[in-house]
C-alpha cells in the first residue's frame, strides 16, 4: 500500500463546488481507499491505496464528478514525494515577517520549458518563486490575493492548486 496526499482544486471556495469532508471521506472509503483522513474544508486528504498515482487520480476525478455533480482536478503525491517537496523548499518560515507567507502550488504535470521560463522571468517585486518539477514555491511579501506573481500561475497551463505552508506541514504530520 502507498500513502498518498490528494489535493483537490477549487472546492468549497465561496458558495461554489461545495463538498462536505465527511461525504468526501465516505466516497473515498467506498472506493476501497484505506485510512482516509481529511484536513480542513479545502480538499486535503491523506489515505492509503494500492493503485498507481495516474490511474488513481483519474478514478478519483471521475467518481467525484459523478457523485457531486461537478469536475474537480485531483493532484496526488506519494508520502515520499511529499516529504521531498517539503525538504526542497528554499524559503524559511522562521525568517518570515508580518504579512509574508510561503505558498506552494502543486501542479498536475510539469509545464513546458517555455512556460517555466516565462514565469521565472516575470518581474514581480516584492514576491519571488522557485520552480522545481511539479511544484512552484511562492515567497509572498503580501497577500496571495494581491500578488501579481501568484496571478501568473494559470499561464503555466497545467492544473494547479495552492496551499499555504502551514497546511503543507500539517498534512505532513498526518502522514505519520
Amino acid at each position: 500500500m502507498t500513502v498518498y496526499i490528494a489535493l483537490l482544486r477549487g472546492i468549497n471556495v465561496g458558495k461554489n463546488n461545495r463538498i462536505k469532508m465527511v461525504d468526501l471521506k465516505n466516497l473515498l472509503e467506498t472506493l476501497g481507499l484505506e485510512k482516509v483522513k481529511t484536513y480542513i474544508q479545502s480538499g486535503n486528504v491523506v489515505f492509503e491505496a494500492s493503485d498507481d498515482a495516474v490511474r488513481l487520480s483519474e478514478r478519483l476525478e471521475e467518481e467525484i464528478s459523478k457523485t457531486f455533480g461537478f469536475p474537480v482536478p485531483v493532484i496526488l503525491r506519494t508520502a515520499e514525494q511529499y516529504e521531498q517537496i517539503i525538504h526542497d523548499c528554499p524559503y524559511s518560515m522562521e525568517s518570515l515577517k508580518e504579512g509574508e507567507s510561503i505558498q506552494l502550488a502543486f501542479l498536475a504535470d510539469e509545464p513546458s520549458h517555455e512556460k517555466i521560463d516565462n514565469l521565472r522571468s516575470f518581474k514581480s517585486e516584492p514576491d519571488e518563486c522557485f520552480i522545481n518539477g511539479k511544484e512552484v514555491y511562492l515567497f509572498l511579501r503580501q497577500s496571495i490575493l494581491d500578488s501579481k506573481l501568484a496571478a501568473q500561475l494559470p499561464k503555466l497551463e497545467v492544473p494547479a492548486t495552492v496551499r499555504n505552508w502551514k497546511t503543507v506541514i500539517k498534512l505532513s504530520t498526518m502522514i505519520e
